[in-house]
């Protein structure tokens, strides 16, 4: 028989996730060295910086924004910069606090990344340089480095 206060998979009934929106909310690109940087032969070293960010926006309604800065140098110069946030609104109901904060830092940033990558790789194709594909984010691990740092500093203090 089953049980009433829970549905088949384990999870509490009252517990509910929604995508309401998925967007780029600031995206840039430059090329400050072009287009000198075209006549040489392109090796390029990639530096790519990430934080995501979430908030409630209203009754169980979230913004989650992943913000991702991708520089590429060819030696000393920067052949491009590319910085784009893109966010997503969620409805997220009846989740714990503990469970919430895992949800905005893992589960919505992994929903949300290849839109971002998608955005880089075309906005770096549009400014005539090779297509950039981002190598997945483990956003598990980065949410417990986070949770580490946390507690050390509270330990510390």
């Amino acid at each position: 028989m089953a049980d009433t206060e829970t549905q088949g998979n384990g999870q509490d009934p009252a517990q509910q996730f929604a995508i309401q929106k998925i967007y780029v909310k600031d995206l840039s690109f430059e090329s400050p060295n072009a287009p000198g940087v075209f006549t040489t032969d392109f090796k390029p070293q990639v530096n790519v910086e990430l934080n995501t960010n979430g908030q409630s926006i209203g009754e169980n309604v979230y913004e989650v924004v992943l913000s991702i800065t991708v520089t590429v140098k060819q030696g000393d110069n920067t052949a491009y910069l590319v910085e784009v946030q893109q966010a997503g609104i969620f409805n997220i109901q009846g989740m714990p606090e503990d469970q919430l904060a895992g949800m905005l830092a893992v589960f919505c940033p992994s929903i949300i990344f290849p839109y971002a990558r998608e955005a880089i790789s075309d906005v770096a194709t549009r400014g005539g340089f090779p297509q950039l594909l981002l190598a997945p984010v483990d956003f598990n691990a980065m949410y417990a480095q986070h949770l580490e740092q946390q507690k050390a500093q509270q330990a510390t203090h």
